[in-house]
């Protein structure tokens, strides 16, 4: 049976969920930024109308003050965006259980055996070369009516892709925005789709872009339309799954709402409020970075990760990601030093930065095994004295237990950046 599914995209969600809690902020640019005084001042979203006049995601105030005289600066409510979200999540529950978020504020929903919900349509079929469809009325009308629930219970605005797969789905929410709903269907996908940029694909990142651009493959009609053979011979894997996806060949399922989230990465990053300048220091930042990472991996049941990125931003604003391979880990102390070593082996003196990141990927979903060598290096006693600390802290707090290192830097000992930085970390360069 032909799927329907639906990727829902919450509009400016963050600058969108500050104008229900203060009415006031109704129709006027504004920005909702992290602390200005710490150098957390970067816009992590902001209304229609700053973007009018230029600003984006990860400006610095300072920036977007100047591109829009009197926008309205605002602190983060990180606990009233989850409520948020999850009250969009409820609504769509009334509709399917299949209900699989990717991020905060958007997720796929099938509605594929879900239509007894809605009241009957007239044209809900068309039948072409013997293949009963989906009319493109039909599956517009779905995505309307979801728009229109959150909209009218919660007043916050969709937009919404509505596809037979999961790829098409997400590509068509990004097509009409704000508060639209676009249709890419079995019927029209080709006339949609083939035109549109091949970096408008899912997992089409800039390296990956660089690449297909140089092979002359700018657009996803040109790429579903190469030999197989030469994407492959390129990208390898990633390049097979590149063609499936841009000839409509996605199959993979929406998961259940109760499902186990399957993360590619945790990780995290923060602004500092004085420019770092000497290694001990770095050493200590990437120290409660990576016990952040280390804790959230846990925490997710993820197994452990086999590759470690870091990302620096420095002083002028400039930055750069890399990564590298590592044995499988998610202990703090291990992840902390192999961040440290791509710091030092990427970042000469003097230096002067702004913000780090740190990230892993690649994990074993619990299927590695401990070799000899490992449980000679007390592995296993290292990750229990961890999740030990992990527990100690859920319940006294987070600074009542801290590394020895941290307390040479007083504010470290409290900046909970586990638990108080819950905006997506930073975005680490495409590698392929």
């Amino acid at each position: 049976m032909e799927r329907i599914v639906i990727h829902s995209d919450l509009n400016n969600f963050y600058a969108s969920v500050e104008r229900l809690l203060n009415l006031d902020l109704a129709g006027k640019p504004i920005a909702v930024c992290g602390n200005k005084e710490e150098r957390r001042g970067i816009v992590l979203a902001k209304s229609e109308e700053a973007k009018k006049f230029g600003v984006k995601t990860g400006d610095t105030v300072w920036q977007a003050q100047r591109k829009c005289e009197g926008i309205i600066i605002v602190p983060p409510h990180f606990d009233k965006y989850m409520e948020y979200s999850r009250k969009v999540k409820g609504i769509y529950a009334e509709y399917t259980d299949l209900i699989e978020s990717y991020g905060i504020d958007e997720c796929w929903l099938d509605l594929t055996h879900s239509t007894l919900v809605f009241p009957p349509y007239a044209n809900k079929y068309k039948e072409v070369d013997g293949e009963k469809h989906f009319t493109d009325e039909y599956l517009l009308f779905l995505g309307d009516h979801i728009r229109n629930e959150v909209k009218s219970k919660l007043g916050l605005t969709v937009s919404c892709g509505v596809s037979f797969n999961k790829v098409f789905a997400k590509l068509g929410s990004e097509l009409k925005k704000p508060d639209g709903t676009s249709v890419i269907s079995k019927l029209n996908y080709k006339s949609v789709v083939n035109g549109l940029p091949v970096e408008d694909l899912l997992y089409v990142g800039k390296a990956t872009r660089e690449k297909l651009y140089r092979m002359g493959y700018n657009t996803i009609g040109k790429l579903a339309a190469a030999e197989d053979s030469e994407i492959s011979g390129a990208l390898g894997k990633a390049g097979e799954t590149l063609l499936k996806f841009a000839r409509g060949l996605d199959s993979e399922e929406v998961k259940h709402m109760d499902a186990k989230r399957e993360y590619k990465s945790i990780g995290n990053s923060c602004t500092y409020p004085d420019d770092v300048t000497n290694l001990n220091r770095v050493e200590r930042l990437l120290y409660v970075l990576s016990e952040s990472v280390a804790a959230r991996t846990r925490a997710a049941n993820q197994g452990l990760a086999d590759t470690v990125h870091l990302w620096v931003r420095y002083s002028d604003l400039t930055d750069f990601s890399v990564q590298k391979k590592v044995r499988h880990t998610a202990l703090c102390s291990e992840i902390a030093q192999h961040a440290f070593d791509l710091f030092k082996t990427h970042v000469k003196e003097p230096f002067a930065v702004r913000a780090l990141g740190v990230t892993v990927s690649g994990f074993d979903n619990g299927t590695s095994q401990i070799t000899l060598d490992e449980s000679a290096g007390n592995y296993k006693k290292l990750e229990a004295v961890e999740r030990c600390v992990d527990k100690i802290r859920e319940k006294h707090g987070y600074d009542k237990l801290q590394r020895g290192s941290v307390a040479a830097e007083p504010p470290l000992m409290r900046d909970d950046i586990k638990n108080s930085h819950l905006i997506k970390p930073a975005n680490f360069e495409d590698k392929s």
